[in-house]
């Protein structure tokens, strides 16, 4: 065996083991994507659903402005 197919049988075997690795890596890179996909679909969930919260106290509190206001005018009246 010369020194030149010892050398192509080494470089074979370290583009095996690299190509072996690279499927593996796409493999988890995948997996991973899958994931935060999930992980932000979840948080886009919470948001929306906390922004709907916001928007009920935000009116709930528009409303109680207006009751305590005329509550105040009220007060005000009666006092006269």
């Amino acid at each position: 065996m010369e020194w030149a197919q010892i050398l192509v049988i080494i470089l074979s075997v370290f583009l095996a083991i690299f190509l072996l690795l690279a499927i593996i890596l796409t493999a988890l890179l995948i997996r991973v994507t899958h994931q935060i996909k999930s992980v932000t679909d979840t948080a886009q969930r919470t948001v929306e659903s906390i922004e709907d919260a916001v928007k009920g106290f935000g009116s709930a509190g528009s409303s109680l402005m207006i009751g305590r206001l005329i509550a105040k005018q009220l007060n005000k009246f009666r006092k006269k």
